[in-house]
């Protein structure tokens, strides 16, 4: 997480370095920083879940050549919620709010959003090997169907876990 912070920080251009040094100003150029290192993370995590979604979707392809119909629709049902979960991460209010904005997002709230969005990744990872199992179990009548609804709750979770995250910013729900 600090590296997306350091690497945005670190490309300031030359304007930004001088406004920081006027009394005042750095906290804000701060704020704007971080703001933008979460937008680069949740980019960052919302395009590794657009590969496992284009994974799904062709499994999906694969279980039609193989004559294996009846499961196309749960496949679907994974790749719904692997959309669901990536078009709510890009869309996700940005890490910091500004000055008039309706919700504030103070920096301890802010390491929380990363560290919901960065723990994404794992959940990724999650996903990834369960794509893996729907693929190792292509050939297994039996597995195959447990294999599909392990992939859909792990996807769904995804999806449930993000709308926690806003609790991060709003403090519902504790």
């Amino acid at each position: 997480m600090s590296d997306l912070y350091e690497r945005v920080t670190n490309d300031q251009d030359i304007f930004k370095k001088l406004a920081s040094k006027i009394p005042g100003f750095s906290g804000y150029v701060d704020r704007q920083n971080r703001r933008a290192a979460d937008k680069l993370l949740r980019e960052t995590v919302a395009g590794a879940f657009e590969k496992l979604w284009k994974r799904a979707s062709d499994l999906q392809v694969d279980l039609v050549n193989e004559g294996k119909i009846e499961f196309v629709d749960d496949m679907e049902k994974a790749a719904i919620q692997l959309r669901t979960f990536i078009d709510k991460i890009r869309t996700a209010a940005y890490g910091y709010s500004g000055f008039f904005d309706a919700v504030k997002v103070n920096e301890e709230e802010l390491a929380q959003l990363y560290a919901f969005d960065a723990a994404f990744f794992d959940v990724g990872d999650q996903i990834a090997g369960a794509l893996d199992n729907v693929e190792a179990s292509l050939g297994d009548p039996d597995g195959l169907p447990a294999a599909i609804r392990h992939l859909i709750t792990l996807a769904r979770e995804a999806t449930q876990t993000f709308d926690h995250r806003s609790e991060a910013i709003t403090g519902s729900g504790q």
